[in-house]
């Protein structure tokens, strides 16, 4: 079982490999992400196996980056202080060749998100830039704006803008959405992940969470857009499953964490789909 677009492949084994992977390794993911969704982010990754560490502030931010094996920037809520956090650290990580996600949380509401987006890529280069689809069209300078930080697009529509940000940035562009696009190699390949569930969008920090793992996939394998599409893989399914039992957002959300903490080989056959 696999999806294929062009010349990347993912499959059943791939997936799992990378999250045996964490569960075996545990990379140290350092998150400078947004007070909103810090402790869904944090219990997100300790359930997948991975040791999470969010550190904001300024005289520390480059010695965590140091040790760590990914860094994952979100910039939902924004201040100064926090941006040089997020510069800082993110010098760090290119200094050290450590992989950076980058999420552009309303980029396009706002001059100031949108421009702050902006001068992280030219500063940091992510590796990684994941978004919904109004996120990732306005950072391709589309003429959109976003509703907040929810999306206006789906995120089909932003697969054009997807191409032309991936050839301009050279990172991996992650479109979150009823369906996950991930475009890689100047825009020329392409994995789609058909993967989740319809109760996710009510969920606050879903998108923020997706990041986070795409932060730590990325900390054990430095194909990124592999990296990208197994972190949206295990996002998706583990929607699913969690879906099945859910009988609102606030179950939901609890059976998410669960089942990221119990997915196993299995699970991911049974529900893995392109």
């Amino acid at each position: 079982m696999s999806i294929r677009t062009g010349r990347i492949k993912i499959s059943v084994s791939s997936v799992f490999d990378d999250l045996e992977t964490i569960r075996k390794s545990s990379p140290l993911v350092h998150n400078i992400t947004n007070y909103v969704v810090m402790n869904t982010t944090a219990n997100a990754l300790l359930a997948i196996g991975a040791s999470p560490v969010m550190a904001h502030a300024e005289p520390e931010v480059a010695e965590m980056t140091g040790i760590a094996s990914a860094l994952v920037i979100n910039i939902g809520t924004l201040s100064d202080p926090c941006i040089k956090s997020m510069l800082a650290a993110g010098r760090k990580a290119e200094e050290k060749n450590i992989p950076v996600v980058l999420d552009p949380v309303g980029a396009g509401a706002t001059e100031y998100r949108t421009e702050t987006a902006h001068r992280i890529i030219n500063t940091v280069h992510p590796s990684i830039i994941r978004g919904n689809a109004s996120e990732i069209m306005a950072m391709a300078e589309h003429s959109i704006k976003t509703k907040g930080v929810d999306s206006t697009s789906a995120s089909d529509e932003a697969i054009d803008a997807a191409k032309i940000l991936n050839e301009k940035t050279g990172s991996v562009i992650c479109i979150s959405g009823k369906y996950d696009y991930i475009v890689c190699n100047k825009g020329n390949d392409s994995i789609k992940i058909t993967n989740g569930d319809a109760m996710m969008p009510n969920v606050t920090g879903m998108g923020c969470t997706a990041s986070a793992l795409c932060g730590a996939f990325a900390a054990v394998n430095p194909q990124y857009e592999k990296a990208a599409a197994h972190a949206m893989a295990v996002m998706g399914i583990a929607g699913e499953i969690a879906g099945k039992k859910a009988k609102g957002p606030g179950s939901f959300q609890m059976n998410f964490i669960d089942t990221l903490y119990q997915l196993n080989e299995k699970d991911i056959i049974q529900y893995f789909s392109g």
